[in-house]
């Protein structure tokens, strides 16, 4: 008998809980999968930044882009080449840079031999461009045999154009892949980009930019000895069953720090001020990023500017959060060198990358005390609380909300257009919670707002045990979307919630 997809991950979280012996199982946590491949020594390679697309053309409203989506060759490792999927055969992709209310439109090519499906993580975005997992875009050879169970699926052939009207506020958001049960494999073999942005009000401002405005893009990945990207899937093809083995249901972390692609890379920098976009484009892995003798001053978050700067000695960042920080150099005479650490990490993970103050440059930047003039929703304006427990089913189903795995078929929430709603999120283990289409505040985080939860956001940390309150409008477009774990193989091994704005 051959098991569809939700007899198969129903299976998986059953046996996650039985060992050899047949005995049950710690709840599962995130695991080290080791590589194969010798790992270069840090600070080798100079730090690459990812490409600014170029659009194919563009009118009065809207700027066009065209990406093919295929298989590529990278130098990751010293004398190895590695095969990554990428958006233009890159990884990361290329960036793209919106203005706020200008039109992109993204023509996408699905040159692999599986299906895609593009989310722009943080986008307002009509539900038919969202990148709702069952909306596969098939690989231009074809695909049968899908079993996903959605009768709602749209299904492209070949190619597909998205449609992002930017109708939002200056920020740093990125696109991923996000095919339902395969979205940490494929991410993990490159598909990921970034996509920022801007308007008058944050252009207005005398930040450092240029070539002092730099993206981090920080990810973890694993390798054979052939140097080939390594991962646990249950099916290497990525054709047919879903998910990773058991042993990796908690999260799979690599032991080689990407940043921008590079492994452990070095950067040249001026005694000024520098901003950093800061993306942490990991499948499972939490940053404690750390200077020994500087801080950050962050400016902004996932959802753009904050009102005032926010001072943090280090920073903590989970998977799919951004944060946007200045780090001042002036202190530092050239010929001084910064290493970035994770203090979250041990050995070779416990380092990022190095910056080496290498030149003394006049400084024309500044940092307001006020970036910018948002607006709070008021909570006394919900018009209804919903409650969602994030946790971890022993028997049965495994990675849940409200106890239940992902069906694409099953409606969880109902907001009303233009209303405003709390809701209250709990979880048992750590999990990066994010919410499409809706930027939230934070109104609780166990007892208050933290540190790193100032400004609007996408994705919220929420600990073990711990519980927080958000609130959010449902604004711009009706239809239906998904809420998740970002914590990839807990999303594609069930922690999937639908909502449908009404």
């Amino acid at each position: 008998m051959r098991l569809g997809r939700r007899e198969f991950l129903q299976l998986g979280g059953a046996f996650a809980w039985m060992g050899s012996s047949g005995c049950i199982q710690p709840r599962p946590e995130a695991r080290l999968l080791p590589s194969l491949a010798p790992l270069p020594q840090p600070f080798q390679v100079p730090l690459p930044v990812p490409a600014v697309a170029k659009p194919a053309s563009a009118d009065a409203t809207t700027d066009h882009y065209e990406f093919d989506v295929k298989q590529a060759a990278a130098r990751i490792l010293p004398g190895l080449e590695t095969t990554i999927w990428g958006y233009e055969g890159i990884f990361p992709g290329p960036t793209i840079e919106a203005r706020r209310d200008r039109r992109v439109s993204l023509l996408l090519r699905n040159r692999l031999p599986v299906p895609i499906v593009h989310h722009l993580h943080g986008g307002r975005t009509a539900p038919e461009s969202d990148g709702y997992p069952t909306d596969l875009t098939l690989p231009e050879s074809g695909f049968a045999d899908l079993h996903m169970h959605d009768p709602l699926a749209r299904i492209a052939h070949g190619q597909r154009t998205h449609i992002f009207e930017n109708r939002q506020r200056a920020a740093t958001l990125w696109y991923h892949d996000h095919r339902m049960d395969f979205t940490g494999a494929q991410v993990w073999r490159g598909l990921a980009g970034l996509y920022v942005i801007r308007d008058e009000e944050e252009l207005g401002l005398p930040l450092p930019r240029g070539e002092r405005e730099i993206p981090l893009v920080l990810c973890d990945r694993s390798f054979e000895a052939d140097g080939s990207l390594r991962y646990p899937a249950v099916d290497p093809l990525l054709r047919g069953a879903p998910g990773v083995i058991a042993d990796y249901m908690g999260g799979v972390l690599g032991d080689v720090i990407l940043v921008n692609g590079a492994a452990w890379p070095r950067l040249e920098v001026a005694n000024v001020k520098y901003r950093f976009r800061i993306l942490n484009a990991s499948n499972a892995r939490r940053y404690e990023l750390a200077f020994e003798h500087t801080p950050f001053l962050q400016i902004g978050s996932d959802g753009g500017l904050l009102s005032a700067p926010v001072t943090h000695r280090t920073l903590r960042i989970v998977p799919a959060e951004r944060f946007d920080v200045v780090v001042d150099f002036s202190a530092f005479r050239p010929g001084t060198s910064l290493t970035l650490r994770n203090l979250a990490g041990h050995g070779a993970e416990a380092q990022v990358m190095r910056f080496d103050v290498v030149r003394t440059e006049r400084d024309d930047s500044a940092i307001p005390s006020m970036l910018s003039a948002n607006t709070a929703l008021d909570p006394r304006g919900a018009v209804l609380t919903r409650e969602f427990d994030f946790s971890y089913q022993r028997f049965g189903h495994g990675w849940t909300i409200n106890g239940k795995p992902f069906d694409p078929t099953r409606m969880d929430a109902r907001p009303k257009l233009d209303t405003t709603e709390i809701w209250r999120m709990k979880t048992d283990f750590s999990h990066p919670l994010h919410l499409h289409l809706v930027h939230f505040r934070v109104l609780s985080h166990s007892g208050r707002p933290g540190p790193y939860d100032a400004g609007w956001k996408d994705t919220l940390d929420l600990g073990p045990g711990q519980a927080a309150e958000v609130l959010m409008r449902f604004a711009g477009y009706r239809g239906r979307y998904v809420f998740h774990c970002h914590n990839l193989e807990h999303e594609d091994m069930g922690m999937m919630g639908n909502f449908e704005v009404e």
